[in-house]
């Protein structure tokens, strides 16, 4: 099916208001194919990867439904995080801006159950929510979905991944058999099957997906390279491809926080994001990175599905994901909106060699292998970027008034020429600095300095025991040293005294 626009589609006066603020002009895929069945009342499973505007595919059908006229929720969504659960929130608020008393709340755990419970006091139409909090505020009563016509499950085969299933048909059960379901999903497993025939009816299927699970408009390479020196890559990156928003994984928490410490110790715009963090770190986090206020974001891969900004220029795997399919996701957060991204991977031993093969199995994508750029490359992009900024100066703007301050220095002996130079030394990036960021003794991580004393420890453990080998080896040679001597001594002693008989033996017979 052809992508279609969205003046195409039979969307309300107030819709099509909030889709043009949103400057929205052309339907997805997903979005072209899933709006006209949800409008015409159809259950439906939407399979799609990341990124693909699944929201706005089940977002415009949900609003249109509401009748904001009704008391009680008419909508509930379901996500598997609460960065998602927000996430999901506002993408409706800025949908239904123009639909008149229609209020959306988000519920998660990490906040104040107190604070949703006013709110959803007041009068609330849609919630969206992770399935943990939502079962909360059902056992306190302070939801009830008996009045509930339209429910999605965003990102099922995440909420299943991560033990959800119990808690989903048990929110399902306490709605009306009679209801609209739509559920979105990057795979299909058999659980979600299972969730799929039990709860919806004669669902039609939707599915997006290409022979390749990762977006052909993100580049994605790897380099080859040990811990050690990872920092040093990222930071030649940078400057080379001139990144402004950058999102780093790790597979820890640990290793998060450690490499924060060490890119702030670089002057780097940097904040972590991880299941550590209170709630409001997280928004915080969230809202300085979609500002531009943090340039480089490292995250685990629980806060993954959660992080929604539109312009991030590149993905980085400090670590490897431990399962493939995280890969996929953890990509996705580049390259959105059929925008370019770039993904780059470190791999670092025969271990993380596997892991990639696996990785570029699953994905169906071979990564390109590749080399970091050299610092020599780097100021040669720099000074040929400048040099066109010269030129298109030269070509384009009036520079009499700066031509009459070169006018008074060339009065006072200067040469034009070295004038120029000097202003070039002013203003022409700086080549870039390399040794000192990355000096193992003075910025490496904890994590690293605890692998580095693990490390020395075993090896002074090794150089201890060849000691006490060496030792006991060289004591039991001088054992058998003063042993032999010894025993000469006493052979001496016996000679001696066999001498002495012998002789006195003889003197007798003389006599």
């Amino acid at each position: 099916m052809k992508k279609l626009k969205f003046d195409e589609l039979s969307l309300s006066r107030e819709i099509q208001h909030a889709i043009a603020d949103m400057e929205f002009t052309e339907a997805t895929r997903i979005q072209s194919e899933t709006i006209p069945l949800l409008l015409q009342g159809e259950d439906v499973i939407g399979q799609a990867q990341t990124g693909t505007g699944k929201t706005v595919a089940f977002g415009i059908p949900l609003l249109e439904m509401i009748n904001s006229h009704a008391k009680g929720i008419s909508a509930v969504v379901m996500c598997p995080t609460r960065e998602l659960s927000n996430q999901v929130a506002n993408e409706l608020k800025k949908l239904g801006k123009y639909k008149k008393d229609i209020n959306v709340l988000a519920v998660y755990g990490g906040e104040s159950i107190e604070r949703q419970i006013k709110e959803l006091r007041k009068g609330v139409q849609i919630v969206t929510g992770t399935p943990g909090r939502i079962i909360d505020h059902l056992e306190r009563k302070t939801i009830s979905f008996d009045k509930v016509k339209f429910v999605v499950l965003d990102e099922a085969d995440e909420m299943l991944n991560m033990g959800f299933r119990e808690d989903i048909e048990n929110i399902l059960s306490r709605m009306p058999p009679i209801k609209q379901t739509a559920l979105f999903s990057a795979t299909m497993p058999k659980p979600i099957l299972d969730i799929v025939h039990k709860y919806q009816r004669s669902p039609k299927l939707v599915k997006v997906t290409t022979e390749k699970l990762t977006a052909a408009n993100i580049k994605q390479v790897y380099f080859e390279t040990t811990n050690s020196a990872k920092v040093k890559i990222i930071s030649l990156l940078m400057h080379a491809h001139n990144l402004k928003l950058v999102l780093v994984f790790c597979n820890t928490k640990r290793r998060v926080d450690d490499l924060v410490k060490t890119f702030k110790s670089l002057g780097q715009k940097t904040e972590a994001l991880h299941g550590g963090l209170t709630q409001n770190q997280r928004n915080g986090v969230l809202a300085g990175f979609k500002k531009g206020e943090i340039k480089i974001l490292v995250a685990t891969d629980v806060a993954a599905r959660g992080i929604h900004v539109s312009n991030v220029d590149a993905v980085i795997n400090y670590d490897l994901p431990l399962d493939p399919e995280y890969y996929v996701h953890r990509i996705g957060r580049t390259g959105r909106a059929g925008e370019s991204g770039l993904a780059f991977s470190f791999v670092t031993g025969r271990n993380e060699t596997y892991m990639l093969r696996d990785i570029e199995r699953y994905a169906q994508v071979q990564l390109e292998k590749t080399n970091p750029p050299s610092e020599h490359e780097i100021a040669e992009m720099n000074k040929v970027q400048f040099i066109a900024k010269v030129k298109n100066v030269l070509a384009k703007s009036k520079l009499e008034k700066f031509e009459a301050i070169v006018n008074e220095l060339a009065l006072e002996g200067y040469d034009s020429h070295r004038i120029a130079a000097a202003l070039l030394k002013l203003f022409m990036p700086e080549e870039p600095k390399f040794e000192k960021e990355v000096r193992e003794e003075k910025h490496e991580s904890n994590f690293q300095r605890g692998e580095r004393h693990h490390s020395d420890r075993n090896r002074s453990d090794r150089n201890r025991t060849d000691r006490n080998r060496s030792d006991r080896n060289r004591s039991g040679r001088n054992r058998s040293d003063r042993s032999r001597t010894d025993r000469n001594r006493t052979d001496g002693n016996r000679n001696e005294r066999s001498f002495g008989r012998t002789s006195n033996r003889n003197k007798s017979k003389r006599r």
